[in-house]
C-alpha cells in the first residue's frame, strides 16, 4: 500500500453529490417553482440544507478536511450548482460565522508545511479565479477559511492529488450520468458519498463505482459504525478493520487436511503417461465426466 487515495498521506476520499427529492432527478435540487406552502417544496428545501450540512460536517467539521474520509470534491449538475453554492455558503456562515478565521470551531492546519502547500493550491492560476466562497487565510494561526471552488480544471494540481484541507472543488456536468465516467476515470477512492432519493441512481452508483466504502445521503459515518468493515480498495488501501473485521484482518486462518492411507492413486506419481495426464488435467479442471472417462487409463 504505497499511497492511499482519499487524501491522508494520500487517501482520496469521496465524491459528494446532491439529490432532487421532488422530481427524482439524480443529484439535482432544482426548484419546482411551486408555492412555499406546498409540503413537497418545504421537504425538498429541508433536504437540500440537510445534505449541505452533512457535506460541511464531513469536510470542515472533520478537522478542516484533514481526514482521509473527508469529501474531496463534489460532482453536481450545471443547472443546480448555483443553488448548491448559495445553500452551502448560508450553512457555512451559520457554523463558522461571518469571520470564519476568528471561529474557534474552525481547525487549524496541522503545520506550516501543509499550510503553505494548501496556499499554493489556492494560488494556482487555474484555481485562484474560481473561488466562489472563502479563500481567506491567516498565516499566524495556520487557518484557511472554508473554501469552495467552482469548475476547477480537471487536470489541475488540485484535482490530481489529495487536498487534505479545507478546500472543496465542485465539478459540474450536463447530465448526472456523466459522473460515473468522472469517478471511474480516477483512482479508486477510500469513500464515495451519494445524495439522492432516486433508487435507480443509488443502485447504479453502488453497482458501478468501486470504493473502499459508501454512504447514501450522508458522509463519514461509516467510519464510526463498528458493524461495517472500514478499508480501501486498489490505491486507497487493502483489507479492512473494525470490530470482528479487525480480528479477522490480523488473524491467520491455518488450514489442516487429514487423509487416510486407504486410497492412493498412482496417477499422481511418475512416470506421467498420457492416461495419467488426461486424468490429472480433468481433476484440475473439475470435469467430473472426463475424470470418470480417464480413470481406466490412469493406472
Amino acid at each position: 500500500m504505497s499511497r492511499w487515495r482519499s487524501r491522508t498521506c494520500c487517501l482520496r476520499s469521496s465524491f459528494s453529490m446532491l439529490p432532487d427529492h421532488a422530481v427524482m432527478q439524480p443529484l439535482r435540487l432544482r426548484d419546482l417553482h411551486v408555492p412555499h406552502h406546498d409540503s413537497r417544496h418545504e421537504h425538498r428545501h429541508v433536504c437540500r440544507h440537510v445534505a449541505a450540512r452533512r457535506i460541511i460536517a464531513g469536510k470542515w467539521g472533520c478537522n478542516s478536511g484533514q481526514a482521509c474520509i473527508s469529501p474531496d470534491y463534489i460532482i453536481t449538475t450545471k443547472d443546480f450548482v448555483s443553488q448548491l453554492v448559495n445553500i452551502m455558503s448560508v450553512e457555512l456562515e451559520k457554523f463558522f460565522g461571518k469571520e470564519p478565521l476568528q471561529s474557534k470551531e474552525l481547525s487549524s492546519i496541522i503545520n506550516a508545511h501543509h499550510f503553505n502547500r494548501l496556499v499554493k493550491l489556492l494560488d494556482d492560476g487555474q484555481v485562484s479565479g474560481k473561488i466562489v466562497c472563502g479563500g481567506e487565510r491567516d498565516v499566524s494561526n495556520l487557518k484557511i477559511a472554508p473554501t469552495i471552488i467552482l469548475d476547477v480544471s480537471r487536470d489541475s494540481i488540485m484535482m490530481d492529488e489529495e487536498i487534505f484541507g479545507p478546500i472543496l472543488p465542485i465539478i459540474t456536468v450536463d447530465k448526472i450520468e456523466e459522473c460515473f465516467g468522472v469517478i471511474n476515470g480516477k483512482e479508486k477512492p477510500l469513500a464515495a458519498y451519494l445524495f439522492t432519493n432516486n433508487k435507480k441512481l443509488e443502485e447504479k452508483f453502488v453497482a458501478n463505482i468501486s470504493a473502499g466504502g459508501m454512504i447514501i445521503n450522508d458522509t463519514i459515518l461509516h467510519f464510526i459504525e463498528p458493524g461495517l468493515p472500514f478499508g480501501g480498495v486498489g490505491e486507497s488501501g487493502m483489507g479492512a478493520y473494525h470490530g470482528k473485521f479487525s480480528f479477522d484482518a490480523f488473524s491467520h486462518k491455518k488450514p489442516v487436511l487429514k487423509r487416510s492411507f486407504a486410497i492412493d492413486l498412482s496417477a499422481r506419481y511418475p512416470p506421467y503417461t498420457p492416461g495419467k495426464r488426461r486424468f490429472l488435467s480433468a481433476v484440475v479442471q473439475g470435469n467430473l465426466l472426463d475424470i470418470f472417462r480417464s480413470l481406466g487409463s490412469c493406472w
